[in-house]
């Protein structure tokens, strides 16, 4: 098991230096930034996702969703979970059937659409997300330990600054957006 793993991360780092082996000099500086954050990000989402499988036997989608449930004590419709995790509905009901399986979720009738139903954390399914959030900021924390509390500051900074760039580009800004998802939620 221990060569599986090392195999599969070595691919992971080989798979994220390949992101920005296809820079050049004469990139736009805005590319190489783009490509950097990338493979960060990959290398980073891949080492979690080793982790959850090896010692959860469990997988980052499934964490995801435990973790919006967690956040969310009265439970999400399907249609919620699908929108915060950014996948199709079917993809939502078969990690949540799985789950469910497991005892870690259950679904309960929505309270004021029949044809809907709610999907809570169970007793358990609490139990094992807060064990396995614990362990899952310890990595975080672990894959972050190259910078010091100034650098990470610093990016946190500046990576706002880009989300706040990123929410007008469409011509919307940020706003205005969740104005109308709340008036959107409101007439549902």
């Amino acid at each position: 098991m221990r060569n599986l793993t090392s195999v599969l991360e070595s691919r992971v780092t080989r798979a994220a230096r390949d992101l920005e082996s296809r820079v050049k000099d004469e990139h736009h500086q805005a590319l190489k930034v783009w490509l950097r954050l990338l493979s960060c990000t990959t290398r980073v989402e891949g080492v979690i996702r080793n982790r959850l499988r090896r010692q959860f036997a469990t997988t980052l989608p499934r964490f995801d969703l435990l973790a919006q449930l967690e956040r969310e004590p009265e439970g999400l419709t399907m249609g919620e979970l699908s929108q915060r995790l950014m996948v199709t509905g079917a993809n939502v009901t078969g990690i949540t059937d799985q789950l469910e399986a497991e005892g870690l979720v259950r679904r309960v009738p929505h309270p004021s659409d029949r044809r809907a139903f709610t999907v809570q954390l169970t007793p358990r399914g609490r139990r094992q997300f807060r064990r396995m959030a614990a362990i899952h900021e310890r990595w975080v924390v672990e894959l972050f330990a190259g910078w010091g509390d100034r650098q990470k500051d610093q990016m946190y900074a500046l990576l706002a600054g880009l989300k706040q760039h990123l929410a007008t580009v469409e011509g919307r800004p940020a706003k205005r957006r969740k104005t109308r998802d709340r008036a959107k939620e409101s007439a549902a």
